[in-house]
C-alpha cells in the first residue's frame, strides 16, 4: 500500500490520517527517472506542511505497518517542533516506522485502539557490496537501533535498555504486543475506547447510536411531553380530558358466510374431454389440409 497523509484542517483542530507506508518505500528510492524524484517531492511537501500547522490542537491518527525510519523520524521532529497539543492514536497493526510517529505526541496523548496490535523491532535494510560496505551498513542499522531505543526511552522514563532488548526479541523481529502490554512497556498512554466510553463517546457508543437511529419507529419507546396549556393528551392517565367512566365495549359484529352456489355449465363431449389443446390443434390443421 503506498505511502498516504491527509491533513484535514479545522476551526481549532487540524486531523492528520497516515495511512499505508510511511515516507517513499526503499525500493522506490532507487527507481530511476521521474516517478522516485515525484514521489519523494510530494513527501517533502506534506512534511513541510505539518511544520506550518498552526492549530492548538492536531490529532494524528495512524494506520500503518511501517515504512523508511528516515522518513518517520522527519515526520515525528515536524510533530514535536508544532506549539499545540499533539495527540496519535493508533489502529489495527501499528508497528515499525509507525510506532516512532506514534511517539511524538504531547505528554499523555498517546493513545491506542481497543485491536492494536504493537511492534517495535530492530531496523531492516536491504544491501549488497564487498565486506568493507556491508560493514559499514551494519554499523548503520546498530546506530539506528539505538537512536530509536532512545526515542522509546525519551518517552516512558525507562532505560534506552529495556527497549533495546524488546526490539531484539525474536531475533530482531521483536514481538507483537497487545494495547495493555503497550502501555505497561510504556509505549503508550491509554486506550482510546476506554477513556471515551464513560463520557459516552468512542466508537461503541457512535455504535450504539446509530443503531438506534436505524430501528423503525414502531419499536422505538414512546415518551409523551409533559402536561402543558398547549398540549392534548388523549388516552394518557390523569389528563383533564379522560372520561371519568371507561367507554362501554363496542358489541362484535358476527357475520355468516353465504351459501355456496355452483354457476351451470356446458359439458365438453366426451371424445374432445379426453383430448389436450396441443392434439385439438394438430387434427384441426390436418382437416385444413385434407380440405385442400
Amino acid at each position: 500500500m503506498q505511502s498516504d497523509i491527509q491533513i484535514i484542517r479545522h476551526a481549532a483542530r487540524c486531523r492528520i490520517d497516515i495511512e499505508g507506508t510511511i515516507g517513499v518505500p526503499e525500493q522506490e528510492q532507487f527507481d530511476p527517472g521521474s516517478r522516485q524524484v515525484a514521489t519523494w517531492e510530494r513527501f517533502r511537501r506534506t512534511v513541510e506542511e505539518i511544520r506550518r500547522i498552526s492549530a492548538p490542537e492536531v490529532i494524528v491518527n495512524i494506520r500503518s505497518t511501517g515504512g523508511d525510519v528516515n522518513d518517520a523520524l522527519l515526520i515525528h521532529d515536524a510533530l514535536r517542533s508544532l506549539g499545540g497539543r499533539i495527540t496519535t492514536r493508533c489502529y489495527g497493526y501499528t508497528a515499525s516506522a509507525a510506532t516512532v510517529i506514534a511517539q511524538a505526541a504531547s505528554p499523555g496523548c498517546r493513545e491506542l485502539s481497543a485491536n492494536t496490535l504493537y511492534l517495535i523491532h530492530r531496523s531492516v535494510c536491504a544491501s549488497e557490496g564487498n565486506a568493507d560496505e556491508l560493514a559499514a551498513r551494519l554499523d548503520l542499522l546498530r546506530k539506528t537501533d539505538e537512536r530509536l531505543a532512545e526515542v522509546y526511552a525519551a518517552r516512558s522514563g525507562r532505560a534506552k535498555a529495556d527497549f533495546e532488548a524488546l526490539m531484539g526479541e525474536n531475533n530482531g523481529n521483536g514481538r507483537w504486543l497487545s494495547p495493555r502490554e503497550a502501555i505497561a512497556a510504556g509505549l503508550a498512554d491509554r486506550i482510546v475506547q476506554d477513556a471515551e466510553a464513560a463520557a459516552g463517546r468512542g466508537p461503541r457508543a457512535w455504535v450504539r447510536r446509530l443503531a438506534e437511529r436505524l430501528r423503525p419507529v414502531y419499536l422505538r419507546p414512546r415518551t409523551l411531553p409533559a402536561a402543558g396549556p398547549s398540549i392534548l393528551h388523549f388516552g394518557e392517565p390523569g389528563a383533564p380530558d379522560e372520561p371519568a367512566t371507561p367507554p362501554a365495549p363496542v358489541p362484535a359484529v358476527r357475520q355468516e358466510a353465504l351459501p355456496t352456489r355452483t354457476l351451470p355449465r356446458e359439458d365438453p363431449p366426451i371424445g374432445e374431454a379426453a383430448q389436450t389443446r396441443n392434439r385439438l390443434a394438430y387434427e384441426r390443421d390436418a382437416r385444413r389440409l385434407a380440405e385442400r
